[in-house]
């Protein structure tokens, strides 16, 4: 594989990771190709040597999506890190996802659940008084609020529960490339 071709494959494999990241990693790869011709390796070598590029584009994704779950915690972020994680363990993949898709769609639901439970407190507070709620209009106020609070409290038990998936993909991500890493680069 020439270098223009190694390049090209790698690009395409970052596609979706920020413009100044991939201008970074390809910057490095560069690097490995002048060097290598300065020491006289032909550009199918140094390609041979830094490996298959779909399959480094899937670990530099990976890498790019941990870095910006860490630095910034947001539901847009995670969902990157998650996509991440799955490209990087695509043949895991038929493992891990009979287990991860359930768990997600149980998450999912539950925040829905949530959601509904909040708004159906919030009826309850705000209708209550004025429907003939039995027990009378403080029982219809003190409901509502403590129906919607407890909606508050199992969103923060859920969101936290959240967290701790994504932070155990991540890690079990690490580990995976941690355990592949010296196949794909026996000589570090």
């Amino acid at each position: 594989m020439t270098r223009n071709e190694f390049i090209r494959r790698l690009k395409a494999g970052l596609k979706g990771v920020p413009q100044d990241v991939i201008a970074d990693i390809v910057a490095d790869y560069e690097e490995h190709f002048e060097a290598g011709a300065a020491e006289g390796r032909s550009e199918e070598d140094v390609a041979a040597a830094l490996g298959n590029p779909a399959r480094l584009a899937r670990e530099l994704r990976f890498e790019a999506g941990f870095k910006n779950w860490e630095s910034d915690r947001s539901p847009s972020s995670a969902w990157g890190a998650i996509l991440a994680f799955m490209g990087l363990a695509t043949i895991d993949i038929l493992i891990l996802l009979p287990i991860v898709l359930p768990v997600l769609g149980v998450m999912f639901g539950l925040f829905v659940a949530t959601l509904v439970m909040f708004f159906v407190g919030g009826f309850v507070l705000i209708a209550g008084p004025f429907s003939g709620f039995p027990g009378g209009a403080l029982v219809a106020l003190l409901g509502g609020l403590g129906t919607m609070s407890a909606a508050v409290a199992v969103g923060a038990l859920l969101t936290l529960v959240s967290i701790w998936i994504i932070n155990a993909l991540m890690w079990f991500g690490r580990l995976h490339y941690r355990v592949i890493e010296p196949a794909i680069h026996p000589e570090a």
